[in-house]
């Protein structure tokens, strides 16, 4: 007897882009004097700096506590930093008990869409979007509704809302954008809470990039209000400004009625957060700003490598760059897929192709290029591989 699929949702879902890239690397090998040029994934390659591992090793040796369950919404003395640095850096109200922390900001996404929607359902998502949004989406049945960008990858609130419809739930804005990189003007936010509050469905903004814009001051200005909490929804990453990515430490932003479902989701997939994970995020926040600063500094140093190495690359088309990301259109005539795996034998180059973030039959001429994962040197001897193409 062959088993059938038990959820066909699930089976239906697309394979992991990052992983099913991975896979094109099978049987391939690499001169030592020309090794891999991994630009796939947008995360961080080195481990946290000294003291912050220190601070981890601390914790782990000698408080009991980090190696037990602790609250499902998280640590209060996290929520509560997080609270206060983020009034002061938006200039609003939040407190302690609007903030929870989660596993990643991936199962921060999955929680606030777990109190907004279910089969059947919708959430408009801008193209391209970012790929694990829209897989989460397929699992549970709620259909994602693209809305089309267009030159400059700014959605705007207008196009969006001839997409609403009775079962429409939310909007997913991702700002600095993955994958396009770029930064939506605060004009543009304020654009969609107001359609959002007057359609009475729920904004949600992922920021995990936040600490990368290249602009001074607070991106936005949705947290003045005095009411944000009624519908909007901020989702947060440590892992991006520590070097966090396998402690698995994020945060929603959301009114304290929000988070009691949310906690209902936490404790049924999770139980809590990474004690460690959020003790190390805690430490981060309390005593790196200096070195986020001198970070931000250096990937905003690759973002103008990227933009003036891909300006005098002939026949490629920048769409979009910032936080990690440069968005691209390529000129060769194969399809991006083809493309891009074509890259890997005959560059040496990982990139993931524009299809893993777009609807079916679009983003057949676009890359994403994570550009966070090399330095300045790294993105010239790029540019140099890409510029000595001939497919």
């Amino acid at each position: 007897m062959v088993l059938k699929p038990l959820n066909p949702a699930l089976a239906a879902t697309f394979a992991p882009p990052v992983m099913e890239a991975r896979r094109w690397l099978d049987g391939e090998e690499f001169a030592p004097d020309r090794p891999l040029i991994n630009v796939s994934q947008a995360a961080p390659v080195a481990p946290p700096p000294l003291a912050l591992r220190q601070a981890i090793a601390e914790a782990a040796l000698h408080l009991p506590a980090a190696h037990l369950y602790g609250p499902v919404l998280g640590m209060a003395e996290l929520r509560a930093e997080l609270a206060a640095q983020w009034s002061a850096a938006y200039g609003g109200a939040i407190a302690p008990a609007q903030v929870a922390i989660t596993q990643g900001c991936n199962q921060a996404f999955c929680a606030a869409l777990a109190t907004l929607a279910g089969a059947g359902d919708e959430v408009i998502l801008p193209t391209p979007w970012y790929f694990n949004h829209k897989m989460w989406l397929d699992m549970q049945r709620v259909k994602a509704v693209p809305l089309a960008t267009g030159a400059g990858l700014i959605p705007e609130a207008e196009a969006a809302a001839a997409l609403i419809t009775p079962a429409t739930r939310a909007i997913v804005l991702v700002s600095p954008n993955n994958p396009g990189g770029v930064e939506y003007p605060a004009a543009v936010l304020r654009a969609f809470r107001e359609l959002a509050r007057q359609r009475g469905i729920a904004l949600i903004v992922d920021e995990t990039y936040r600490d990368f814009d290249s602009r001074d001051g607070a991106p936005h200005d949705l947290f003045t209000d005095p009411d944000w909490d009624e519908g909007f929804i901020h989702l947060y990453s440590f892992s991006k400004a520590y070097r966090l990515t396998g402690h698995r430490v994020g945060a929603i932003v959301a009114s304290a009625e929000r988070l009691a479902e949310v906690e209902k989701f936490l404790d049924t997939v999770a139980i809590c957060p990474s004690q460690l994970g959020q003790i190390a995020a805690l430490w981060g926040m309390r005593n790196l700003a200096g070195w986020v600063a001198g970070e931000r500094a250096e990937i905003l140093a690759r973002r103008a490598a990227m933009q003036a190495g891909l300006t005098a690359l002939p026949g490629w088309r920048t769409l979009g760059v910032g936080a990690y990301f440069a968005y691209v259109e390529h000129p060769s005539p194969l399809p991006s897929p083809a493309f891009a795996r074509a890259l890997v034998r005959e560059a040496g180059v990982l990139v993931l192709p524009g299809t893993m973030f777009m609807p079916e039959g679009e983003g057949e001429r676009e890359l994403r290029i994570a550009f966070a994962n090399i330095d300045v040197a790294g993105i010239g001897r790029l540019m140099a591989r890409l510029s000595a193409l001939t497919i």
